[in-house]
């Protein structure tokens, strides 16, 4: 469970992550202007509004908070926009304030609540979660022995939050096993470093686990300590955006910028067709025009797909793995008082070429399984197109595009068995860092000639 805290005026940061850690937010002040504007339709609407309030006041079988009917009709309304619009209270709000700091005590995962039960959107990264083996898609029925079915997401969250060092046992239910999987994890200080790095076979992996502050800055570093490392340039560069829930636009803005040399990475776009802004790269790439392999899967969202899509647009980098998730929404934080504000979906984003990655994500240019995973044929990928009332593409997008990825590669068939006794046990890893291998080769015959 990712957790987050209060920006200041005008910061993005990253979306509430216990309830979908998938998204870029802005904090702006109130529309007073907007509120003022009301129609007289409108007007009619909010006065039967007052009419259901107050006779739910006065008759309902037991006496009744106000707030709790108001809080109510107000997660009622913004439930029925999309799933990452909402209410945060003075609960949501410390969420906010703990992910923003980046370090809080737990396992390590992003979830959302589907029919009464908790289910994995994704485990980040070496932790307690990602390391006992819980995939996206897996359903968390039980924490400590105790049904977490009916709770509200708040609830089961901090169930599974606690103090550091402290065990806690988890049943999860996973599509396509007949039996229940029993966990043992103990909780531990979830930092959320964005970014991390190692040289492996002369090529530099930069693997980013969220777009938290200072990603950018972090990613040009890892490039110069993998330099300094190897006493000069590597091959290539692996970016391993899998699993990555996104975060800060302005970050993603900033990774894209290391590799790119110029070109526009991304625009995002509002209701009206005026309401457009668009980000470019500057000039100088930190990677020196070295080949550039992007891994992503079906975790990889929202700023992940920013980074994704704009280096595959500009021919920068080989986009490799699997389809991700499809979140191309844009959230902005509308403070209501000093405790309490709106999330709100304002504007959808775009690759370079003008694609919504909405719904339809991004589409690898070489799609690779994870064949280690000895469960990757069973398990279902979820995806922005499986959450209720999501936003639709603007471009209507056939079945075909939203089903789960295709047909088997011929060429991928050894088991997780065989890879395993080969000492490989990260297949799409391994498989792009062959490519880079190859496409190295092949400049310098090509060079030769």
């Amino acid at each position: 469970m990712n957790a987050a805290t209060m920006p200041v005026k005008k910061k993005r940061l990253k979306s509430w992550a216990p309830l979908l850690a998938l998204s870029a937010i802005a904090l702006v002040p109130m529309a007073t202007s907007a509120m003022a504007a009301v129609d007289s339709a409108t007007q009619d609407d909010l006065a039967r509004f007052m009419r259901v309030f107050m006779t739910v006041r006065a008759n309902y079988v037991d006496t009744i908070d106000d707030d709790k009917l108001i809080d109510g009709a107000i997660d009622g309304m913004l439930a029925s926009l999309d799933p990452h619009s909402g209410y945060l209270d003075i609960h949501d709000f410390e969420n906010l304030r703990l992910q923003t700091d980046g370090e809080y005590g737990g396992l390590g995962l992003s979830v959302t609540m589907e029919d009464g039960v908790v289910k994995v959107i994704t485990p980040t990264q070496d932790t307690p979660a990602d390391r006992a083996g819980i995939k996206a898609g897996d359903y968390i029925t039980q924490v400590d022995g105790q049904q977490v079915y009916g709770m509200t997401l708040d609830e089961a969250v901090d169930l599974m939050r606690g103090k550091p060092g402290t065990a806690i046992g988890i049943t999860v239910i996973r599509p396509g096993r007949d039996k229940p999987i029993e966990l043992k994890l103990v909780r531990e200080i979830i930092d959320l470093k964005p970014v991390k790095w190692k040289v492996v076979d002369n090529v530099g992996v930069i693997t980013i686990l969220g777009f938290s502050s200072d990603a950018g800055k972090d990613v040009r570093a890892a490039i110069a300590a993998i330099d300094a490392q190897i006493g000069h340039k590597p091959t290539g560069y692996v970016l391993d955006l899998r699993s990555n829930p996104g975060g800060l636009l302005e970050e993603a803005i900033s990774v894209s910028d290391v590799f790119l040399e110029k070109g526009e990475i991304v625009s995002q776009r509002g209701r009206t067709k005026t309401d457009i802004e668009r980000y470019y790269a500057r000039s100088g790439d930190a990677a020196a025009g070295l080949p550039v392999v992007v891994l992503v899967d079906a975790g990889s969202a929202s700023a992940a797909e920013i980074v994704a899509g704009a280096l595959q647009d500009q021919h920068r980098g080989l986009v490799m793995g699997e389809k991700t998730f499809g979140k191309g929404s844009v959230q902005t934080v509308v403070p209501l008082s000093a405790e309490t504000a709106l999330r709100l979906t304002t504007a959808r984003y775009y690759t370079p070429s003008g694609r919504s990655v909405q719904e339809g994500g991004i589409a690898p240019d070489i799609r690779v399984p994870q064949l280690s995973d000895p469960d990757y044929k069973t398990r279902p990928r979820f995806r922005e197109a499986d959450l209720r009332r999501h936003l639709v593409n603007e471009k209507a997008l056939k079945d075909d595009d939203l089903e789960q990825d295709g047909k088997d590669d011929p060429r991928f068939t050894a088991t997780a068995e065989e890879l395993k006794a080969k000492g490989i046990d990260d297949f799409q890893l391994h498989y792009a860092l062959t490519t880079i291998a190859r496409t190295a080769t092949a400049k310098l015959a090509t060079a030769k000639r």
